[in-house]
């Protein structure tokens, strides 16, 4: 046995056991076999609970010739290095932060200096030039960024020993500036507001004991939280809270900290229902403030249906009874829901509601900006919405001035928008924080439309809130069911009628006018994908024409790999501009999709743009900065930032909610496991306007219309509804 010390580089592989595959940079080995190893990066496996790429590593194992996968590091124990305070000074020295000291610079300046380097360097700079290589010139640069970050260089320094990252530290100081160091020393589990938790966690069990109670009650909380990422949950069993517990944190749940966490008011308790008390504040707050809305008196408006009729005749347009009840109570109603699948006509109906408030009400151009207000969670929802009716329309956190640093809404119960109309599309995404932001934005004098399909996915985040909203019948509700056929041909509506009321058919095998389905196994969907792509494009079809919904990322028909195969066909290589990122190669052309929402910069979650330019910029102070153009809108990407962007020739049905495509191709196959079930292909499908293709295995697509799981989630807005409103 031998040992090998080092950083994490990149992970290959990992499984739920620990087990890992990885790049490891070798800094340190102790026999002189190894010594070759130094300052490469190889390939080591083992169980590493918890990696981290910012911890350093002491490996003990052996390094062998695997006959399949050729030379890699077998260890057997691992131990992590507790940063000593010498490395911290010589980890700050070398960041970012410092100019013209690199590492090898840095180790220089330790050894000839010792651990007090950076108070020897502000008394007398001049020591600097004593250590060899070390010019006049860089002697300035170093001296000048210490002096520059003369007032956080201890504050960094703390931080960096306990095993944080330099821009984790910045986050970390910019945001509690003065209080850091009382959260470090009294309870570090404050830093999960902007650091991962299970870094805190590692950084709290090699400092102090990991079964001391504050650890305890922050490990319940976040495992609590796990449980409403992962199943959308408000509330959960104290079964599911102990399993959980012990499966991420090896700790058994007690009933003392559970009485604490009730006494700190964390969590709420009610019969056997757990409550994060976030969420069962959310809940509650909504409820009431729903109850406030409803009950304040509303004057009806007159002859609606004579309004109804000039908009028909201008358009060129029928309602049927359906839709015009739609319009008639969103317009007599305080609170009212629309919900409907694909065309069912929503848009229109959204489209009339504005038209005959703005009528009846009189109101001017100044006044249409004042008193209405069109909202979507997503950007193309948003701008959709602003196509149909020829108003401005955004996003809800746009609405709300969402500050992006902070997670807080300018807009809020102290500072509201006095709109009197307003119309929410695509509610089935909103979760509970989300909703509950949203009403304490605005007074209780409004008439709100909540307009979705209620068959879709729900939210990412926890709720249920178009689901919860319909099921307590508390409010004006109007199904749409009939569905109005855009052409002879069209089939693409009634499909996903029958998916949603899983009627599978003969002819969900059959090919239509709009719809074909391409029976293949999972060895050939790609391949049938690319080709389909080949022949749209020699149709003068665009890749902004085609859009491939995939379920999941991973996997030989996943989303990263259909995206290398797609970017090859839509943008092959010719004479454009290249950017690496990790492991991954943009070029100018590619289409891209944002992952997060950046109201800066008009930016939103699920947003899909082209990049345009790439720019290099030679020299010492090299940059690269990309261009992206999302529909108009021209952005700058650093090199950094395009952490937030992946390609966007396949994406995921999850992040295609609130948009529409003229031509959709959804691969179908077992090997998605989980993720083929009813809502799922039912939001794809009714992601496409003019074609849609299913391509994959027949059985797998049955299989997934006839899974209903994902109809489980425990909320209890509807509880909360039901009790406000009899009351």
């Amino acid at each position: 046995m031998n040992t090998i010390k080092g950083k994490i580089r990149k992970i290959i592989y990992q499984n739920n056991n620990g087990y890992l595959v990885a790049l490891f940079r070798v800094k340190q080995a102790d026999k002189e076999e190894l010594k070759e190893l130094l300052n490469k990066t190889i390939t080591v496996t083992g169980i590493l609970l918890g990696p981290n790429e910012e911890q350093t590593y002491i490996l003990t194992g052996e390094y062998i010739n695997n006959a399949k996968f050729g030379w890699q590091y077998s260890f057997k124990s691992y131990e992590i290095e507790k940063m000593t305070d010498e490395s911290a000074v010589i980890e700050y020295l070398s960041s970012s932060l410092i100019k013209g000291c690199g590492e090898k610079t840095a180790i220089k300046i330790v050894d000839a200096l010792g651990v007090d380097a950076i108070n020897i360097i502000k008394e007398n700079p001049e020591e600097l030039l004593k250590i060899s290589g070390i010019t006049l010139a860089k002697k300035d640069k170093i001296y000048n960024s210490i002096m520059a970050n003369l007032s956080i260089d201890e504050l960094v320094l703390k931080l960096k020993s306990l095993g944080f990252s330099i821009s984790e530290c910045s986050k970390i100081i910019h945001r509690y500036e003065e209080n850091t160091m009382y959260f470090i020393d009294n309870n570090i589990y404050m830093l999960t507001e902007i650091i991962d938790f299970n870094k805190i966690d590692r950084i709290f069990c090699l400092n102090k004991d990991e079964n001391d109670p504050l650890r305890h009650k922050a490990c319940v909380l976040q495992t609590m939280q796990t449980l409403s990422n992962r199943n959308g949950d408000t509330y959960y069993f104290k079964d599911e809270i102990e399993n959980a517990l012990k499966s991420l944190y090896n700790l058994n749940l007690s009933q003392d900290i559970l009485d604490e966490l009730v006494d700190d008011e964390k969590i709420v308790i009610i019969d056997d229902k757990y409550f994060l008390s976030i969420y069962y504040e959310m809940e509650e707050d909504i409820a009431s403030n729903l109850f406030n809305i409803k009950n304040r008196l509303l004057n009806k408006m007159g002859d609606i249906d004579s309004e109804i009729a000039e908009i028909e005749y201008e358009n060129n347009l029928k309602y049927n009874d359906e839709q015009k009840n739609a319009i008639k109570t969103a317009l007599n109603n305080r609170i009212t829901i629309i919900s409907g699948g694909p065309g069912t006509g929503k848009t229109t109906i959204i489209n009339a509601i504005v038209r005959i408030y703005i009528s009846m009400h009189k109101l001017s151009p100044i006044d249409i900006y004042e008193n209405i207000a069109l909202l979507a969670p997503t950007g193309r929802a948003s701008k959709k919405m602003a196509s149909s009716t020829n108003l401005p329309a955004m996003t809800i956190h746009r609405y709300l001035k969402w500050n992006k640093d902070t997670n807080d809404f300018a807009i809020n119960e102290h500072n509201r928008n006095y709109h009197k109309l307003i119309i929410v599309d695509e509610v089935s995404m909103i979760d509970v924080n989300l909703f509950n932001a949203l009403l304490k934005g605005l007074t209780s004098n409004i008439q709100l439309v909540l307009v979705g399909d209620v068959s879709q996915l729900p939210s990412v985040g926890p709720g249920l809130i178009l689901g919860d909203l319909i099921t307590s019948k508390a409010f004006s509700f109007c199904p749409l069911q009939k569905i109005y056929r855009q052409s002879e041909t069209s089939y693409i509506p009634y499909l996903a009628k029958e998916i949603k009321e899983e009627k599978i058919g003969d002819d969900l095998l059959s090919k239509k006018g709009d719809y074909n389905f391409l029976e293949t196994n999972e060895n050939n969907i790609k391949a049938m994908i690319s080709k389909i792509c080949q022949m749209s494009m020699e149709k003068n079809l665009k890749a902004d024409d085609i859009q491939i919904l995939a379920p999941v990322y991973k996997g030989a028909n996943g989303i990263d790999n259909l995206n290398k195969t797609l970017r090859e066909v839509f943008n092959p290589l010719e004479n454009q501009n290249e950017i690496k990122v990790g492991d991954v190669i943009y070029r100018e052309n590619d289409k891209v999709l944002q992952l997060v929402n950046n109201p800066d910069i008009n930016v939103y979650n699920g947003d899909i743009g082209y990049i345009t330019k790439i720019e290099k910029t030679p020299g010492f102070q090299k940059k690269e900065n990309i261009v992206i153009n999302f529909e108009g809108t021209y952005v700058t990407y650093t090199k950094e930032d395009m952490k937030d962007i992946i390609h966007a020739y396949a994406i995921t049905i999850h992040k295609s909610q609130g948009s529409e495509f003229p031509h959709v191709i959804m691969p179908v196959e077992r090997h998605y496991q989980k993720m083929l079930y009813n809502k799922l292909i039912y939001t794809g499908v009714s992601r496409a306007k003019k074609s849609l293709v299913i391509i994959g295995e027949s059985e797998s697509l049955r299989y997934a219309i006839q899974n209903n799981y994902s109809n489980n989630r425990k909320t209890d807005l509807q509880t909360k509804l039901l009790y406000i409103f009899r009351n």
